[in-house]
């Protein structure tokens, strides 16, 4: 899915908002660098990560309920005027093999649905995204308990890394 999103426009103007799995054309609708949002959208729970302006490393950020879309909504408006992001970009849930589920769906719907607050949106498969996270946590010692919490954000940081690795032309 690449180019504007059906119906989401911002308030302000009647410019499409991009939504696309594209990485090339998701950079051409940013300014130049940018704090990015990365969200690991789950059943419960939305992790959230965000990136230096620079695009060189991702660092995981709130694990957020997830409610209502309004709620929802709301929430990542807050984190994004808190840290001035430029762009979002949410983890799709492909299956193995490449095509899409329901899982990836609903996330597409949510994209083209949180684009109208005016941001960019990059949709990046997550394929392994929570398993990493996950590893990385055992690998630190950190209970079972805590993992429980955080691995929704640590996901989408690893989500996020992944992304600005590949528009910062590689890794670093």
């Amino acid at each position: 899915m690449s180019g504007p999103a059906s119906g989401a426009t911002p308030a302000s103007d009647q410019t499409p908002i991009l939504v696309t799995e594209d990485a090339a054309s998701f950079r051409e609708a940013l300014p130049a660098g940018g704090v990015l949002l990365g969200l690991d959208l789950g059943t419960h729970t939305i992790g959230t990560a965000f990136c230096d302006a620079g695009w060189r490393f991702s660092t995981a950020g709130k694990t957020l309920p997830r409610g209502k879309f309004a709620r929802d909504r709301a929430a990542l408006e807050a984190l994004v005027s808190a840290r001035g992001a430029r762009g979002l970009v949410i983890g799709l849930p492909l299956n193995m093999d490449g095509s899409a589920g329901p899982r990836a769906q609903a996330t597409r719907a949510f994209a083209r649905n949180i684009a109208a607050i005016g941001l960019p949106v990059l949709l990046w498969d997550e394929r392994w995204s929570t398993a990493a996270a996950t590893r990385d946590m055992i690998a630190q010692d950190m209970s079972r308990s805590k993992r429980a919490t955080r691995v929704d954000s640590h996901a989408a940081a690893i989500i996020l890394q992944g992304a600005i690795d590949r528009l910062a032309g590689g890794v670093l």
